[in-house]
């Protein structure tokens, strides 16, 4: 009998954003749980800069390199090209991308065109779900709660000060509107720190978000499927810091995660009835991971935001929660990249001639 072909994954990493060294460690970790038995592993790195390094040791940018050198095969690095002609560079893709040219559509879009199967949201959801402004629009079209929040451009921050600074209902979270992983997030608790707090978000963002402060529990839940997603169990950030800031999820480990999360079943089936939402109103396909907040005076949930490719570090609350849920890591890769190829063929279904 003759041994089944392995699957030939690209893993890209790494790329020009803030969350920058999020992805590396992400990648750390699922170049860990591929198995060389079912997988050749071709990992693909970009630079701060934006350039890619397919050939050579793009190895050399993780954290850890020789810990997981030896899980990947010896096939040759290949670049991912539109041209239709000849075969695929690879079967399946996974860009283990954060933020901004990863998150945004901006890969995806380059994967369409290439005609390869990829992990994650098509264009549409990723673009949906990396706009924080346009994400709250859909939210509350389709009837779901979020909290009050302003839009402005960052050369509009005079502007912004002038007509709403001492009319913002403080403490207030000024975002960029286009980064996760609490790049560039600052908490105004009153008009004298909103200046800074603003150019703090323009560094990063041409769009910010001015978000009034909730006092809220910090509830999450993980999304996994296509059209007919499953959730996880609720689990619940617990920031040692003020809030759930850059330093406190990557830098100091002081803060905790709670999973599943103190909630009583009626507190836990509504969470997961509206990850399930927000999944399928924002285009969500093969994982996201939903960021509620439940007030504390009210007991009212509200959507804070989608992360339509969350965290894969070791310490990261997607792959936990569905740890969590009785899937461990590795077959959560196995799994993703099972939704990537079943996405993929439904869309060859479609016709492209008329």
């Amino acid at each position: 009998m003759s041994t089944p072909a392995k699957i030939r994954i690209g893993v890209i990493f790494g790329g020009r954003s803030g969350e920058h060294e999020v992805s590396l460690r992400s990648a750390e970790s699922v170049l860990r749980a591929l198995d060389p038995e079912k997988y050749d592993v071709v990992p693909i790195a970009i630079s701060h800069e934006g350039h890619w390094f397919s050939s050579g040791n793009p190895m050399k940018m993780l954290p850890a390199k020789d810990a997981i050198q030896k899980q990947l095969s010896s096939g040759q690095p290949a670049a991912i090209s539109a041209e239709v002609a000849g075969k695929r560079p690879f079967d399946v893709v996974f860009p283990v991308l954060h933020g901004t040219y990863g998150e945004d559509g901006t890969i995806q879009g380059l994967l369409e065109l290439a005609d390869i199967p990829y992990v994650g949201a098509g264009v549409l959801g990723s673009a949906v779900g990396m706009d924080k402004d346009v994400m709250k629009r859909l939210l509350r079209d389709a009837g779901l709660p979020i909290v009050d929040y302003w839009a402005l451009r960052s050369n509009g921050i005079h502007d912004f000060i002038r007509e709403h600074g001492s009319k913002l209902p403080y403490p207030v979270f000024v975002k960029p509107a286009n980064l996760g992983s609490s790049v560039g997030i600052s908490k105004a608790h009153n008009i004298g720190e909103l200046p800074a707090a603003l150019a703090a978000a323009a560094q990063f963002d041409r769009k910010i978000i001015v978000e009034r402060g909730v006092d809220a529990r910090e509830i999450e839940v993980a999304v996994l499927g296509n059209d007919n997603p499953e959730v996880s169990v609720p689990g619940e950030v617990v920031p040692a810091r003020e809030f759930y800031d850059y330093q406190a999820k990557y830098v100091n480990d002081d803060s905790r995660i709670l999973i599943p999360a103190p909630l009583t079943a009626e507190q836990a089936q509504t969470a997961r009835e509206l990850g399930r939402k927000v999944f399928q109103v924002l285009e969500g396909s093969g994982l996201g991971r939903v960021d509620l907040f439940l007030e504390k005076a009210t007991g009212k949930f509200y959507v804070n935001e989608i992360n339509t490719l969350p965290g894969f570090t070791s310490i990261s609350q997607y792959p936990k929660l569905w740890e969590a849920s009785g899937l461990p890591y590795p077959k959560l890769v196995d799994r993703l990249v099972e939704l990537a190829f079943e996405r993929h063929a439904e869309k060859s279904k479609l016709k492209t001639k008329y």
